[in-house]
């Protein structure tokens, strides 16, 4: 198996892991910061908005089992990326909707799937979506992995992290984990 890395930002990097990692075709994910200036940044530094990153996602897939495109389609229908630097009550560049690419085939992609999701008017608003080549990712702290695993009954898990991976799973039910077990 051949496997490839997608990272994206769309808010709390909380919300992407929780989805990501239940869907069929990715091995791992792992929250992060990138496309910012700050070297080895911390949570509390980027929570600043003064580093220039984001919250991402590192997502490890199979393309054979699900192709990048795809990602990205699922990417836009579990963030709001007609809202620069916000997704509901979470306000900062560290939350924008951004996608680092590892290739200019990415690029491409990502292009390519914008203009289809703008085409289909998925949204009212047009995207602000960045498509910027990534520099570096830097892995978060150990109590990040997991989150929404470890805390579901915390009140920002409740309130914004439960209701993505439900709309998630409704939407995604034949492309989840569990029902390639079923």
């Amino acid at each position: 198996m051949t496997e490839e890395l997608a990272t994206l930002g769309g808010g709390c990097f909380w919300c992407l892991e929780a989805v990501f990692k239940d869907l069929r075709g990715v091995s791992a994910v792992k929250s992060g910061y990138a496309g910012g200036t700050v070297p080895d940044p911390t949570y509390k530094q980027v929570c600043t908005g003064r580093t220039g990153h984001a919250e991402v996602v590192q997502i490890r897939f199979d393309p054979a089992e699900i192709a990048y495109a795809d990602l990205l389609r699922i990417f836009f229908t579990i963030h709001d990326p007609t809202t620069k630097d916000r997704q509901g009550h979470d306000v900062g560049t560290q939350y924008r909707s951004v996608i680092l690419t590892h290739s200019e085939a990415q690029a491409e992609t990502a292009r390519a799937v914008m203009a289809e999701i703008a085409a289909a008017k998925l949204w009212p608003a047009p995207l602000v979506t960045e498509v910027v080549p990534l520099g570096t990712f830097y892995p978060a702290e150990p109590e990040h992995d997991d989150y929404f695993a470890a805390n579901p009954w915390t009140g920002y898990c409740q309130a914004v992290v439960a209701p993505k991976v439900t709309k998630f799973r409704k939407s995604f039910a034949d492309r989840l984990k569990r029902a390639a077990a079923a």
